[in-house]
């Protein structure tokens, strides 16, 4: 028995080019973030597979077979040990020293108007504007002009004085951006409360900011642990991890190389994860608090 619907619309499918443009136009956002994302890790890939390399001689740039050796005797090239420790102190204490002072720059900057704030404005771009290179050998004219310690002899606190410079800029630029949407209402409040200054930055300016200074500190340590023209001028007989790469790249990388560089990565993964992490739950325990306060007022 046949059943007529009436009143039934069937949609045409068309034809295979409107199909076609139908589906690229629904999942080309997908698409792109895809091929985006594997450009961006594919080297990433390589150098993590490359760590488990089995070299035939010093070169690490063909795959010859599957190995662990890399990774049970990392520090057994000669020099890399003192070379990566000497990057992560040089980036972990920049790192410090220029989240504190570009926090504050940050904060001067965003809060008050002040005589000279754009010359101030002027003078924190500069070092992002100006060529590695140049800056580079300016800073060396400098220490060498001034000849005197801590500045010459060249070493490892020329270094350290050479990235807490051009770190500052990026961790004042990450915070006043964070500084941009900040609900001045909230500290007011915290003050008419009977909150001090102190007080008020402690519990709800920082809390606030923290996640734009974390994405800061994180972006100071990633510019500092891999610079290397910059450092190359400022170094003097001190040797980083990225100097150590360029010496051995005229005779062949070790894969030992691709260890530390895959760790590195997977540390600077972890730390976002971890700072991601700790973000949502303050702001669902924040949440929470909220639902909990307006139930407890009642209607």
């Amino acid at each position: 028995m046949a059943v007529a619907v009436e009143g039934v619309r069937v949609r045409p499918k068309g034809s295979l080019s409107e199909r076609f443009v139908r589906f690229w136009n629904k999942y080309l956002l997908f698409v792109y973030t895809g091929l985006a994302i594997v450009y961006l890790m594919a080297p990433v890939f390589v150098m993590a597979l490359f760590s488990f390399n089995d070299p035939a001689g010093k070169s690490n740039f063909v795959w010859q077979g599957f190995s662990i050796d890399a990774w049970l005797s990392i520090f057994s090239v000669p020099g890399l040990q003192s070379a990566v420790t000497i990057s992560l102190i040089i980036a972990l204490f920049s790192t410090i020293v220029a989240t504190i002072l570009g926090t504050l720059i940050a904060l001067a900057l965003a809060r008050h108007d002040f005589r000279g704030r754009s010359t101030t404005n002027l003078f924190i771009f500069l070092p992002m504007a100006t060529p590695e290179i140049v800056l580079g050998a300016s800073l060396l004219t400098l220490f060498v002009a001034i000849a005197a310690p801590p500045f010459f002899p060249l070493s490892a606190i020329t270094i350290l004085i050479a990235h807490i410079m051009f770190n500052i800029s990026f961790v004042v630029v990450t915070v006043r951006a964070r500084l941009a949407g900040f609900p001045v209402h909230l500290e007011e409040a915290a003050m008419d409360l009977g909150a001090n200054e102190l007080t008020t930055f402690r519990k709800v300016t920082f809390p606030l900011i923290l996640p734009g200074v974390l994405a800061a500190a994180l972006l100071a340590f990633s510019l500092s642990i891999d610079d290397f023209v910059i450092t190359n001028f400022t170094a003097g007989g001190t040797v980083t991890f990225p100097m150590f790469i360029y010496a051995q790249a005229r005779i062949g990388i070790p894969p030992q190389v691709n260890v530390v560089g895959t760790i590195i990565f997977l540390a600077a993964v972890g730390l976002v994860a971890l700072a991601t992490v700790g973000s949502r739950r303050r702001a669902m325990r924040d949440e929470a608090m909220a639902r909990a306060h307006a139930a407890k007022e009642g209607p």
